[in-house]
């Protein structure tokens, strides 16, 4: 079964443009949308441009940008010439990931400028003090959201989902 891609354009063109926002370009954003609700899940150059208007250079150099970035992976079907791309397995979680480090990155910086202002009135300190302890909440917190989420995917991808509002395990098990 395809998708059939008018009913997809308003999301796929949401994805461009919340993407857009964080500095992809709009083209690549869309080239993301479609790999999220196509179907097959691979796809060739030529159907992404078909499905979202986009030319054939634009196509080459957006689905470049997406892999060097690790958004998308690209393969290639034994006998056939094309490479498809698709969502790479895994993107979404692993992206949290990466934004922890860049936590501890931050807080490290911040604690640099602390270091370097010491002895300095406290109201001068203050603003690096509220940005090292945001930096710091977070880098101690994601991972553990980031645990339960995992925990959730994995009991979800255990069972047959059932109709209703999705139970986290992890609350379920301190209950």
């Amino acid at each position: 079964m395809t998708v059939q891609r008018e009913p997809m354009r308003p999301f796929v063109e949401d994805v461009a443009l919340f993407y857009e926002r964080f500095g992809l370009p709009r083209m690549a954003g869309r080239i993301l949308g479609w790999l999220l609700v196509c179907e097959p899940p691979h796809q060739s150059m030529a159907e992404m441009a078909r499905a979202i208007s986009g030319s054939k250079a634009s196509m080459s150099t957006m689905t470049r940008l997406l892999a060097q970035l690790g958004l998308v992976e690209r393969m290639r079907r034994p006998g056939e010439r094309q490479d498809r791309f698709g969502i790479r397995p895994g993107l979404w979680a692993e992206g949290f990931r990466r934004e922890v480090e860049s936590y501890g990155a931050a807080r490290a910086m911040y604690e640099r400028g602390l270091a370097a202002l010491a002895g300095r009135p406290a109201a001068m300190r203050a603003r690096l003090e509220h940005a090292r302890d945001l930096y710091a909440f977070f880098e101690a917190e994601v991972p553990k959201v980031l645990a339960r989420w995992e925990a959730r995917a994995r009991h979800a991808a255990a069972g047959p989902r059932r109709a209703g509002p999705r139970r986290d395990p992890a609350r379920a098990a301190r209950a």
